[in-house]
């Protein structure tokens, strides 16, 4: 007979801790990614952004925009290229991925980082054949309708043709970043 009120009490006590798990996902850091599983897709809210850059100092020269990615979410990946565009005044522009860079596969840990490089020509200022840019957006693979802004002062970016050729830019893919 004992072992009925034991077995009784491990199953309340069961019931009670099922009842204490809840769907909600609104609440603070810790249930954020409740719905998300370890090595999934990263989701770009859970992602600190920091942004260097080696602005070319002048018309024709080469510069570059790095973003370093660092995960503040459960284990996730990256697979394929970030999605860039520049934005002007009236226009959206596409930035193709680098052509000698390969996608590649990337797990990131909580707190790991990674970094991907957008690289620009700068254009004339004021020319036809150079597009305005005001803005950066970027999104992440499998995250495409969250985009992050940049402000873009890093000068006019050169078109391959007058009023509305492609932007001389390039992303590369997802790097390594630390251990």
């Amino acid at each position: 007979m004992r072992t009925f009120p034991l077995t009784l009490a491990a199953a309340l006590a069961a019931t009670l801790l099922l009842t204490g798990c809840d769907d909600d996902k609104t609440g603070g850091d810790d249930v954020k990614n409740a719905d998300r599983k370890s090595g999934s897709g990263c989701a770009l809210g859970d992602m600190g952004v920091e942004v260097g850059a080696g602005a070319a100092p002048a018309a024709g020269d080469t510069g570059t925009v790095t973003v370093t990615l660092t995960n503040k979410g459960a284990q996730c990946a990256l697979k394929g290229f970030p999605g860039v565009d520049l934005l002007a005044e009236d226009t959206t522009t596409s930035v193709s991925p680098d052509e000698a860079a390969k996608a590649q596969s990337l797990t990131l840990g909580e707190g790991g980082t990674t970094s991907f490089t957008i690289t620009y020509v700068r254009g004339e200022a004021g020319s036809e054949k150079s597009l305005k840019v005001h803005k950066a957006s970027f999104t992440l693979p499998g995250d495409t309708k969250n985009a992050h802004d940049l402000t873009w002062s890093y000068g006019e970016v050169a078109r391959t043709a007058v009023g509305g050729g492609a932007a001389q830019a390039s992303v590369s893919g997802f790097e390594t970043s630390g251990d």
